[in-house]
């Protein structure tokens, strides 16, 4: 170990202490243990270009613990990422500035992923390593390895606590996914105090058990022996690989080293006094760097440059002898062309009645042939989500090529994987599960969200139309919790002709997820169900008259009921409008304009028809409407039985209405 590595990694150190401490928040623990760790994979190892922090190419790196951000952000100034200056570091944690609590993934260049819940960094992590080895299988000729990038993540006790880390490690080491490499900064304190109070497995034995080479490292000091680990996992061409780094949390610190109090607030001026001392900093100098540190990053950086220069020729000649794997390049990188709007037969369906789920199923086979770079799965559920990409094969140990993922019985991991595929580019991902494990999911989903992803969910079995599965597989609450998600749109179609819409607007977002929720019913194709679905809501069946007495209002299932209800008060002279709603959120982005078009605030009378929670629906049914939904969970029983029991027939529709009318 150079002098100069020892002052680089205790120059990373002091910087990351000095944000903490003006900031009066943050946890320096983690980077006082980690440095050295960071310090070698970055300098010594890992492939990356700071100059150009979003070449195809290079190595990705994760920090799972993004409670400890300040490290990042200390690497990220010394390696010049985004221009990141000494006055950003003083500004940590600081409104609109560039050093947030956490790493937040399109707000700081160099922050390859959103990490603030512990563990989802290390799910997204297994999503980029099963990136790079499709990508690999797609693109790789012999002597041309274009793709050929390691995935590094950070993480420490809590992350290995966490159940998320559990299920995608598990899936990692059934896929042999090699070039995934996780570091576990093992320090043995939470926030509580030791771990031994609530965390005492072998996590190195739970680690061999899901498939990984394991190994360790017994002083977290010793860049060598933290170097030769790295490499060890390299070599290792069958397995990810887990490396377990001893370390010492808030190292230096004085007495905070080694304590819970270094976890998550500032040193203190004695502490701090003592760190800076203890590494020969002037205690009285605050983010102070030396010459001789900046021209190491310097030199690590001009050697990275070459790298990619080196990569750059090697993709000309490979353009240049595989001219059509070129064009498949740009086409996996460039966005998703939108000429579909005017496809005739894309947007064709027959008229037969039929489950919105098995549509979606049929889109996605259409869709395939037309956008190689889709990839999905289901938490192993794809014969009942119709999820499946026809002749496709799934990604495997061994061969990743299949564009079919089984994700397992996984949901929460599943969908950070599935963020982590998006995260590392060149591919559109989707995953799936029942409507009502939802729940599992919105933890990632959340991410989703937050790093303007377009995360693509398929949810089935999608209200009490499940019937005989009983409360349990019956969502109620679920379509109101994704709605209340910003950045986020939710659809529920109400037959092909929106389901089609819902599929189309999902794959042409740019920053936002989609939801599409679906039934397990048969549902009559609509008259009146048109392209216009795409503005969220619109005009399905219109009034007798200029002026509607009544508007119905439903989305899904209930469209069709609420359409029949419309003919029945019409025959009984009430000239009654029906409003599809397959997606609130996209209507809500409407101009004021259109949504005084579809919804007049003349015409007060309105009910909306929903087989889920209620909630959010008196925004367009104002004081004078009624809402139609589930207040209470299901019930086990045939789907027919329990729309009727729970209210959602046309003879309840159109009593509703007329109370409506005439209170």
């Amino acid at each position: 170990m150079s002098n100069i590595d020892i002052k680089s990694i205790n120059t990373i150190r002091v910087l990351s202490a000095d944000g903490i401490e003006k900031a009066k928040s943050g946890h320096p623990g983690l980077p006082l243990g980690s440095a050295p760790i960071a310090y070698e994979l970055f300098a010594h190892h890992m492939k990356h270009n700071p100059k150009n922090p979003t070449w195809a190419n290079r190595d990705r790196f994760i920090l799972s613990a993004g409670h400890g951000s300040m490290l990042l952000y200390s690497l990220f100034h010394l390696f010049e990422y985004g221009d990141l200056s000494l006055d950003d570091l003083k500004q940590f944690r600081q409104l609109d500035s560039k050093t947030p609590g956490h790493p937040e993934y399109g707000h700081t260049v160099g922050v390859e992923a959103t990490t603030g819940p512990l563990g989802a960094g290390m799910g997204m992590a297994v999503g980029m390593a099963m990136a790079e080895a499709h990508m690999a299988s797609v693109f790789n000729e012999d002597g041309f390895d274009i793709v050929d990038h390691y995935t590094y993540v950070l993480g420490g006790d809590g992350c290995m606590m966490e159940g998320i880390s559990s299920e995608a490690f598990s899936l990692a080491g059934t896929l042999g996914l090699s070039k995934l490499i996780v570091f576990y900064d093992s320090n043995g304190i939470s926030i509580e105090g030791s771990t031994d109070i609530a965390f005492t497995e072998n996590v190195v034995e739970r680690m061999k058990a899901f498939g990984f080479q394991t190994i360790e490292v017994k002083d977290g000091n010793d860049i060598e022996a933290i170097g030769k680990a790295i490499e060890e996992a390299k070599a290792d061409k069958e397995r990810p690989s887990f490396i377990k780094v001893n370390t010492i949390i808030g190292y230096g610190a004085g007495k905070k080293a080694g304590s819970a109090s270094s976890h998550g607030e500032p040193l203190g001026s004695e502490a701090l006094a003592a760190l800076k001392s203890g590494f020969g900093f002037n205690p009285d100098e605050g983010f102070k760097v030396d010459d001789d540190v900046y021209a190491n990053f310097k030199s690590v950086n001009e050697k990275n440059a070459k790298v990619e220069d080196e990569w750059n020729k090697l993709f000309k000649e490979y353009a240049a002898k595989y001219p059509d794997k070129a064009k498949l390049w740009e086409k996996y990188y460039n966005d998703i062309d939108e000429s579909l709007i005017d496809s005739d037969e894309f947007w064709s369906w027959d008229e037969a009645p039929a489950a919105t789920r098995n549509i979606s199923g049929s889109i996605i086979n259409r869709l395939k042939d037309i956008y190689p770079n889709i990839i999905g799965g289901s938490a192993d559920l794809s014969p009942s989500n119709k999820t499946v990409m026809n002749n496709e094969g799934y990604i495997a140990k061994g061969d990743y090529s299949g564009r079919n993922i089984h994700f397992g019985v996984r949901e929460l991991a599943m969908t950070a994987i599935t963020n982590g595929i998006l995260l590392h580019g060149g591919l559109r991902a989707y995953c799936a599960t029942f409507f009502v494990f939802s729940d599992y999911t919105k933890p990632m989903a959340r991410l989703s969200a937050l790093m303007n992803i377009p995360t693509i969910f398929v949810f089935t079995h999608d209200s009490i139309g499940v019937g005989e599965d009983g409360p349990t597989h019956e969502p109620i609450e679920q379509l109101a919790m994704l709605r209340s998600l910003p950045n986020f749109n939710t659809f529920r179609p109400a037959d092909a002709k929106e389901t089609i819409a819902a599929w189309y607007a999902a794959l042409v977002s740019k920053t936002t997820p989609t939801a599409i929720v679906l039934t397990r019913q048969n549902l009559p194709q609509l008259e009146g169900s048109t392209k216009e679905a795409l503005k969220g809501g619109y005009i399905i069946k219109e009034a007798s008259k200029a002026v509607a007495d009544m508007i119905l209002i439903a989305s899904g299932s209930e469209v069709s009921l609420a359409i029949d209800a419309a003919k029945e008060l019409e025959n009984e002279g009430i000239a009654t409008r029906v409003v599809s709603m397959p997606c609130t959120d996209v209507f809500e982005n409407q101009s004021r304009e259109y949504k005084e078009e579809v919804l007049p605030k003349a015409v007060r009378n309105r009910v909306a028809i929903e087989a889920l929670s209620g909630f959010g629906w008196d925004k367009y049914t104002g004081l004078d409407g009624r809402v139609i939904s589930m207040n209470s969970f299901g019930a086990s029983a045939p789907q027919d039985q329990l729309f009727k029991k729970f209210g959602f027939t046309k003879e309840n529709v159109v009593a509703t209405a007329k109370e409506v009318l005439n209170q």
